[in-house]
């Protein structure tokens, strides 16, 4: 399971304290206020039919009351339903049997043992308020409050809370995204010149002055990079003074190895097989020394400049006599790109001595495009290299079993780790995989290279 970035978890964890914090403050607050205003409506209802008793108690206190006429009389509008239990009888406005079942029997009997009583109940689906006062031992009135509205407006209460713990949650998640955006700005800062070091520029550092507290982390990565980049220097310089300095005796082994060639038919068998060997020895040993100092050089950044790249390409081949035919340029690709010329003519004669010496050949040279980015395809015909030797081939000193197999062995195990050290330089990298049909097929990728 792929686990959330730090930002998308801060940000998660701002919206979800956020909806937490306003949704406990919406139910504590929908709950107050709607105990308020249902004791507000209790009490009205109360002082209502207190007053509408006294009205009804005055008027069945006569020799012979009009009961339903009493009821009639009353100012209760529309939200307020008065029924009357007198010697054993109903008495409401209209015909309501509805009514009449809707006041518990629990409420009667309080009532009806002298003390006045307050329910909620259930009318015809809604919320009622049924209020009892004791008239006298034969007759109790009672008023059914319809609390209608009143549920109505806890709906719109519920809905405006609602709304407003979602808001604020919202702005919680963008409280959150801000602060981790401006939070991690120095991570990022880090992580930029990190990337730029791991492409070979090392002037990359980190501002000391961005955060105070962030200073000493900036300056302990400004002293790793001084001294990472002053150690790169220093083994680049060894292995080029090193290199350098093995030029001359070198040159001096060779002439002399050239002189014995010249003179093979004065030598026996056996001389001249040695002095073979030496010469192809120190041959493979100059073509070492030289890979050495270009790969000291190598660890500096592309200086890139317009380059017809197709006509590297030819001149490659022509190198190594291969026909200029494998090379093709995919049709929406320029034949100029705005690389370092000496790079990328040495990844192209890297590539295909590669595919001569231990891929079988090569079998195309395509120049094509990944958006932006120049993509170099070398295809060769041999049987391809294995799955678990498809990074270490790029290593220095190192090649993969199929070198010891199907090649004569004489290479300097240099040549694929200039390719990546060039690749790397303009911004890029190199990967090896399956060609379709057969064999291997390297690719180069360099951004930045293309409009």
């Amino acid at each position: 399971m792929r686990r959330l970035g730090l930002r998308t978890r801060v940000t998660a964890a701002f919206a979800v304290g956020a909806l937490l914090l306003s949704a406990s403050m919406a139910l504590i607050s929908y709950d107050l206020t709607r105990r308020s205003l249902l004791d507000e409506r209790e009490r009205t209802a109360l002082r209502a039919a207190y007053f509408d008793a006294t009205v009804v108690r005055a008027g069945i206190d006569t020799d012979t009351p009009d009961v339903v006429e009493v009821l009639r009389s009353l100012d209760t509008g529309g939200s307020r339903r008065p029924v009357l239990h007198l010697n054993g009888e109903w008495y409401a406005r209209a015909a309501d049997p509805g009514t009449t079942a809707a006041i518990p029997a629990e409420l009667r009997r309080v009532v009806a043992a002298g003390e006045p009583a307050v329910q909620r109940v259930r009318v015809d689906g809604q919320s009622a308020l049924v209020v009892g006062v004791p008239l006298s031992a034969s007759a109790a009135y009672f008023e059914v409050n319809s609390l209608r509205e009143l549920e109505q407006t806890f709906q719109v209460l519920a809905l405006a809370l609602t709304t407003v713990a979602i808001m604020v949650a919202g702005s919680g998640a963008a409280l959150g995204w801000y602060a981790t955006r401006h939070g991690l700005r120095p991570l990022t800062a880090v992580a930029d010149a990190a990337e730029k070091i791991a492409a070979g520029d090392f002037t990359a550092r980190l501002d000391t002055a961005t955060d105070p507290d962030l200073t000493r982390l900036s300056s302990s990565f400004n002293q790793m990079v001084d001294r990472l980049a002053h150690r790169i220097e220093r083994d680049r310089r060894f292995a080029a003074d090193v290199s350098h300095e093995l030029r001359s005796p070198l040159q001096t082994l060779a002439a002399a190895a050239s002189v014995l060639a010249r003179r093979r038919e004065h030598q026996d068998e056996r001389t001249a097989i040695a002095a073979g060997l030496v010469a192809d020895e120190i041959d493979r040993f100059q073509r070492l020394v030289n890979d050495l100092i270009d790969l000291a050089r190598s660890d500096q950044p592309a200086h890139r400049a317009p380059v017809d790249v197709v006509g590297l390409a030819r001149d490659a081949c022509r190198a190594l006599d291969l026909p200029t035919t494998l090379v093709q340029l995919a049709p929406d690709v320029p034949a100029t790109w705005l690389v370092e010329r000496r790079r990328v003519a040495q990844v192209l004669a890297n590539l295909l001595d590669n595919a001569v010496t231990y891929g079988g050949g090569p079998a195309g040279v395509r120049l094509g495009r990944d958006g932006a980015a120049g993509v170099i395809e070398v295809d060769d015909d041999g049987p391809g290299v294995p799955v678990e030797d498809r990074e270490a081939i790029f290593d220095r000193f190192v090649r993969g079993r199929a070198a010891h197999t199907r090649g004569t062995g004489d290479g300097t195990g240099l040549g694929l780790a200039l390719v990546a050290q060039h690749a790397a330089a303009h911004g890029g990298h190199v990967t090896v995989g399956d060609r379709p049909g057969g064999g291997a097929r390297f690719r180069v990728t360099l951004p930045g290279s293309l409009p």
